[in-house]
């Protein structure tokens, strides 16, 4: 047995105490909250050394991580090394380890040339470890930066790594950072019959989560492959709120450089679906939008190869006209005004993969909705009771206020 003792060691060790959402047998834990003075410096999961290292003191473990993974400024990874914790292997989610690999890009095993590890791939044809690559581990870590947008593709690698983990019956770590977009929950809630790897769970666009909170749902609500649920341990940050303004330290991925392109994230994806460039191939990607053909010439940008962040952009080496949104408020919520506003400019074709827009939406309504000439404020209130039933299930979870 890998791991007869673990719980036991969790509470034990470091006092945590059970944040389980349901009577089944495997416990789900995480640290007892913070208290509620006013928020100060954050702590991430990662940070608190000394509340999970005794948990893998003799344990071989496996990392799911990427650039993202720092404790101040030094990689979780070599941390860990450096602490003589027994690391075997790194699983690396989209963009890779490193997190330099463009969106989509199929990524190889291959050894970290820093550290000697194996890295295993997560993304592509093997988005989920296999029981044979988790035979050597005793415990998996998972400690990633997601931007708290259902499609962003993290909190995917989350969902197939519990599969794996609740399968193989290994426990799982999560180490909790900050959502910079936890202070609000909107957009559609995603239907039956369009679950993708861009759209795993029941959940709205913008969901308000932390990606331990989100463990705890997936755990709690059974939404893992044959009901299953898996042994999973949430360390929670300290001096935190979803209302705790939060700049990332690092982009999440290659073309999220910014704190505005992230509040823009939810608003503008959906122009990944239609013939219209959200500024990929620039160095302000998520910022822009436009395309060749647009009537206010005011504005341009020019989409070319930029190595390490977009290869082949849309409209590569065309000057677009559009708008610029670098001057857009931070306080920025998921809106539909500018997919609409673009849809009306410009004409049929503008939904160049409606299936994949569909698949970001999470239903096939939306992209009806728009193309029938509906306002986004009738938009919004086909949405609202499935978003005020998500809310409450949401609220039972919660770790922070």
């Amino acid at each position: 047995m890998k791991h007869p003792l673990f719980l036991l060691i969790l509470f034990l060790v470091v006092g945590w105490s059970s944040c389980m959402q349901n009577t089944d047998s495997k416990a789900e834990t995480a640290l007892p909250l913070v208290d509620s003075t006013p928020p100060k410096n954050i702590l991430t999961g990662a940070n608190q050394l000394a509340l999970y290292l005794p948990l893998l003191e003799g344990k071989r473990v496996a990392m799911v991580v990427n650039q993202s993974a720092l404790v101040d400024s030094t990689h979780l990874v070599d941390l860990l090394l450096e602490k003589h914790v027994l690391v075997v292997k790194i699983f690396a989610p989209e963009h890779g380890f490193r997190g330099n690999v463009d969106r989509g890009k199929h990524i190889d095993n291959t050894i970290d040339e820093a550290t000697g590890l194996p890295i295993v791939s997560m993304f592509g044809k093997n988005k989920r470890p296999s029981l044979a690559q988790l035979a050597d581990v005793d415990v998996v870590i998972f400690d990633i930066q997601d931007v708290g947008v259902r499609f962003f593709t993290y909190i995917s690698s989350m969902h197939e790594v519990m599969n794996a983990c609740a399968e193989s019956h290994t426990p799982l770590l999560i180490l909790d950072r900050p959502n910079p977009l936890g202070d609000y929950v909107d957009g559609p809630v995603r239907q039956k019959g369009y679950q993708s790897f861009v759209g795993m769970h029941p959940i709205p666009i913008v969901h308000g989560l932390t990606v331990g909170e989100l463990a705890m749902i997936i755990n709690g609500e059974k939404w893992l492959d044959d009901d299953r649920s898996c042994e999973l341990t949430v360390i929670p940050m300290k001096n935190y709120t979803h209302n705790t303004p939060y700049s990332l330290p690092i982009k999440p991925s290659p073309n999220l450089p910014n704190d505005l392109s992230i509040r823009l994230y939810p608003s503008l994806c959906f122009f990944e679906a239609t013939r219209v460039s959200i500024g990929r191939g620039t160095q302000f990607p998520f910022q822009v939008v436009g395309f060749p053909d647009y009537s206010d010439t005011s504005f341009s940008f020019t989409p070319q190869d930029i190595t390490g962040m977009q290869i082949n952009p849309l409209h590569e080496n065309k000057t677009c006209y559009g708008i610029d949104l670098r001057n857009e408020e931070l306080s920025h919520h998921f809106s539909l005004k500018y997919i609409i506003k673009f849809y009306e400019q410009y004409g049929d074709g503008f939904f160049s993969r409606p299936k994949w827009f569909n698949l970001l939406a999470g239903n096939k309504q939306l992209l009806e909705q728009i193309k029938s000439g509906m306002s986004e404020a009738a938009i919004r209130e086909t949405w609202q009771a499935e978003l005020t039933d998500y809310k409450q299930m949401r609220k039972k979870y919660l770790l922070y206020e």
